[in-house]
């Protein structure tokens, strides 16, 4: 079945352009969510006519998922689970629960997409769409109490800055090494050439 992209959607295409889908996706998903139009000659029609608007308010919900995106960076969601003691969940996280933790954002469970599920205690990187073009990573963090939680995200920033410390250091260890492969080729280079 042919349609016509109402917007961008991610490995299909760009807002005009007209694809090839199967019939089951074009009813179940695209048409439903109003991202495309059947390509008819009328919705064609219809599509040139309205394409100036479309694009006018595409970039509009754009700019407005930027600034969510920059006011959501490095956000850290907190959820409190039951959990047995090797700290396996009873149950999963959701898209909805992390949804319903960032209600005063706007940011519906459509916008989050977990690609492993969250059945463990800890903190997990998450990414949440916000527009077909903008997305933001979140850390769920997921504890048995406020407390562990709070212990958890504390020791998450101290690694990451002993992180951040030990790369420079790491960096130059790598550096030296490269200088003393580099001695050692051109003594053995030299040895060579004075064999023959």
């Amino acid at each position: 079945m042919q349609v016509i992209l109402l917007q961008r959607v991610e490995k299909l295409g760009l807002l005009g352009e007209v694809v090839t889908v199967r019939p089951g996706y074009a009813r179940n998903f695209l048409l439903p969510q109003k991202v495309a139009l059947r390509a008819t000659k009328e919705n064609i029609a219809h599509f040139e006519k309205e394409k100036t608007t479309l694009e006018k308010l595409n970039v509009k919900h754009k700019e407005e998922a930027e600034k969510l995106a920059k006011k959501l960076e490095g956000t850290e969601v907190i959820l409190i689970r039951q959990a047995s003691e090797a700290g396996q969940l009873y149950g999963s996280v959701t898209g909805r629960d992390i949804a319903d933790a960032l209600k005063q954002e706007h940011v519906t469970k459509n916008n989050i997409r977990i690609h492993v599920p969250i059945k463990t205690i800890g903190i997990h990187p998450l990414q949440v769409y916000l527009h077909p073009e903008v997305s933001v990573i979140i850390n769920v963090n997921v504890a048995m109490s406020e407390e562990e939680a709070k212990t958890r995200a504390k020791s998450a920033k101290v690694s990451e800055k002993e992180e951040e410390n030990l790369e420079p250091k790491a960096k130059s260890k790598a550096k030296a090494k490269t200088e003393d492969t580099e001695t050692t080729e051109a003594i053995e280079a030299t040895e060579d050439a004075e064999i023959e």
